[in-house]
């Protein structure tokens, strides 16, 4: 399916230029944006994705990672049925989608990565996504999130009485993209067109090559390799306290202007912290458990700038094509196609251009909602349609391009199908509920 969207796009972007005189624009949109898949998004995600891969690296070791995946075995194995109950990639995975819920972009995407280099120690059918892969980026592409920060920005900075307003109305709407994702995801991997080939090689069914000096337990992941002791939980409960005080600072003492409700200005003390805490807290935990952190941190990182270097084709692919495509007046043309429909069913066609490009590109949506807000107004239905949208969807043809990249997976199956679907439910349900919950 994405080999015929990213043709379309493509040709659509050079036809589309020689009838609109854009031929200059549609090559510079080519040349930028092959430079900003490497020197703005591969490069810098290199030192990125090493720091979360080495940390990652201790958590597993200590255990942490094994006690994560335990903790929520029934639910991860509704979701993945073919991931074994202790592989490593059950906790990558609640890690991202973790990161993902509170905001923490810069940490989400790297453990995204790390997940999918899990799941492909799984994969029979190298260059094909298992179901457990489509499974993941459905979830990712469906935006899951508590606060949307960059929309709240955005509102305050235009001067909004109210920027916390779409929290309520983004919850609702990124719940439903979740839940169209979980259930299509679901059905077309049923579907025949779908169907996953008979395997060329057996399936590993045991994670990656371990060096604990402990042997396994009855989730397949090495145990911790020192014993644990009453000091090292006084020396845990010391940490936790500090950081409770530093939570309780941020929280209480330093409320943030534009989030003065409790439960706006405890995520945001949770996004404050949560990176320092991590920092800290997987080697400490780690040390105390006898790994040797210094060491385990490095092998971790040495993934970081080969992960950033497999990603590079399927970036400059994807971003070539929808840049151009941008760039030759595709997404203005659909607008106007669409429109008509669209006013039927009491869509805002001021927010079309903003729903055709979110899937696209991340930049371009945050810049067509700061011109909606100046537009409207930034207490506008319109304009809350329009964060809400913002927050309750993702770019997914980025999100499929760096992951799938990542693990070298061509044929991406259903997970494009069920991606959109998604981005659908979360455009459809923000109009919605901004109406009921706003009024018009």
């Amino acid at each position: 399916m994405l080999n015929y969207i990213w043709l379309a796009l493509v040709l659509a972007a050079v036809l589309l230029g020689g009838w609109h005189g854009r031929f200059k624009e549609v090559t510079d949109a080519a040349f930028d944006a092959a430079r900003t898949a490497v020197m703005g998004i591969a490069l810098p995600l290199v030192g990125l994705t090493a720091l979360w891969l080495g940390l990652m690296r201790l958590a597993e070791k200590a255990g942490l990672i094994q006690t994560l995946a335990r903790g929520l075995l029934p639910f991860m194995r509704r979701l993945f049925p073919d991931v074994p109950a202790g592989h490593p990639a059950m906790g990558s995975m609640l890690m991202n989608m973790a990161a993902n819920m509170i905001g923490l972009t810069n940490a989400a995407t790297p453990l995204g990565l790390r997940a999918m280099n899990d799941l492909e120690k799984l994969n029979p059918r190298p260059g094909t996504a298992t179901n457990a892969m489509c499974t993941f980026l459905a979830i990712n592409t469906s935006s899951l999130q508590l606060v949307p920060a960059t929309a709240i920005a955005l509102l305050a900075a235009a001067g909004s009485a109210q920027p916390t307003a779409i929290v309520g109305t983004t919850l609702v709407a990124t719940s439903c993209a979740v839940t169209t994702a979980i259930v299509s995801v679901k059905l077309l991997e049923r579907l025949p067109w779908f169907r996953l080939l008979p395997a060329t090689a057996p399936a590993p069914t045991a994670g990656e090559p371990q060096t604990a000096t402990s042997p396994p337990d009855d989730t397949g992941m090495p145990s911790a390799t020192s014993p644990w002791r009453a000091w090292h939980a006084a020396v845990l409960v010391a940490f936790l306290a500090l950081f409770a005080v530093f939570f309780a600072r941020e929280w209480v003492v330093a409320p943030a202007p534009a989030a003065p409700g409790v439960f706006l200005r405890v995520m945001k003390a949770m996004s404050l912290l949560a990176i320092p805490f991590l920092v800290a807290f997987f080697p400490l935990y780690a040390a105390l458990r006898g790994v040797r952190v210094y060491e385990e941190f490095v092998e971790g990182a040495k993934e970081g700038f080969a992960v950033a270097l497999r990603i590079i084709p399927f970036l400059v692919a994807m971003l070539v094509a929808v840049g151009t495509f941008r760039a030759a007046g595709g997404v203005d043309l659909l607008g106007r196609l669409l429109a008509p429909v669209l006013d039927v069913v009491r869509f805002p066609s001021e927010l079309l251009p903003l729903a055709l490009t979110r899937p696209l590109s991340g930049s371009a949506t945050i810049g067509l909602f700061a011109e909606l807000v100046k537009a409207n107004g930034p207490d506008a239905l319109v304009t809350r349609m329009g964060g809400t949208l913002l927050g309750s969807t993702e770019t997914t043809f980025y999100v499929l391009a760096v992951y799938f990249g990542a693990v070298a997976v061509r044929r991406t199956r259903h997970a494009l199908a069920a991606g959109l679907l998604a981005d659908a439910a979360g455009m459809i349900a923000s109009v919605l509920v901004c109406r009921w919950v706003f009024g018009g």
